[in-house]
């Protein structure tokens, strides 16, 4: 196993893990506020593996506000904070600069490397167009598992995020809206140009046709540019996500593509929307594994199966 990681903290714009044992730079979750059009939230960009590649795109020419890996909601009570034109059923997409929301940096509550896990602890505020306070949100990010022997480390993503207004927050999607196939919000990753037509596995299948499945987890393995290999990146859900709705939490289901994009999103709200209340706190851990080389399913089960949460 790899040593005790390394965090640098710039004030206002992002903080950065490296892994001093290869010296790559792990990611850098940026906060500083950015183009107002398209929805400005933090992101991870550059998310790379121990080898040093980048698996994330940011502001692509075919879709500007995808950025990295972020948490967003592309229907949110009439608001898109997903960024870009907003999809009207019937109509398209339309451009609506005043449904574009925003999520602010409100301060971290923690900022820690010790024992090879990094924690970065946020609060941040969720605001529609006109700027009221909609939500809040506790966010915490865990950077664990550095594996040199696998090639592989892993990130955990926890946010819980409570509806301060007085009525429903209305997560949906443009499925939702009435657009086919189209179920993306929450937690999104946008992979490299180079992983366009990658490799989709997940436990019982492969390829475009899990999208819309449910599965426990789901990946994508791409070729890199400008450098040999490949690399697979997973995503998990905590136990307590409760993705088929069996205990009565609302039912999340894969938006994922590998054309025109490569892109992964545990959706919150693919065919109906989820409603919460007043007061109300919508609690999701998901785990990302960035790892190089093209694994098998074999492999990633294996993986998940000795890292249990």
């Amino acid at each position: 196993m790899s040593g005790d990681l390394r965090i640098v903290h710039a004030q206002g714009d992002r903080v950065t893990v490296t892994d001093p044992g290869t010296g790559v730079e792990l990611l850098a979750y940026v906060y500083r506020p950015e183009a107002a059009w398209e929805a400005p939230r933090p992101y991870i960009h550059p998310l790379r593996t121990l080898a040093g590649d980048v698996v994330t795109d940011y502001r692509p020419n075919d879709h500007r506000w995808h950025k990295g890996l972020s948490l967003t909601s592309s229907h949110l009570s009439g608001a898109n904070l997903w960024g870009g034109n907003s999809y009207v059923h019937g109509e398209g997409y339309l451009e609506l600069p005043e449904r574009v929301g925003s999520m602010a940096h409100a301060g971290f509550d923690e900022l820690s490397a010790e024992g090879g896990r990094v924690v970065i602890a946020e609060r941040l505020t969720w605001h529609p167009h006109s700027g009221e306070l909609w939500a809040e949100e506790a966010r915490r990010i865990e950077v664990h598992d550095v594996d040199p022997d696998s090639g592989s480390w892993a990130l955990t993503w926890s946010s819980a995020v409570t509806n301060r207004r007085d009525d429903p927050l209305r997560f949906g999607s443009p499925t939702t809206a009435g657009r086919e196939l189209a179920g993306y919000t929450g937690l999104f990753w946008r992979g490299p140009r180079a992983f366009r037509d990658g490799r989709i596995i997940g436990p019982q299948g492969e390829g475009p046709g899990l999208m819309a499945s449910q599965s426990p987890w789901l990946a994508l393995s791409g070729e890199h540019d400008g450098t040999d290999g490949h690399a697979t990146v997973v995503f998990a859900h905590a136990p307590e996500n409760d993705h088929r709705g069996a205990r009565g939490t609302h039912p999340a289901h894969w938006f994922v593509r590998n054309e025109p994009f490569a892109g992964i999103a545990p959706s919150w709200a693919f065919f109906d929307e989820l409603e919460l209340a007043p007061g109300d706190t919508l609690d999701r851990r998901y785990r990302v594994v960035v790892a190089d080389g093209a694994w098998e399913r074999e492999e990633i089960a294996g993986y998940l199966e000795a890292h249990p949460w």
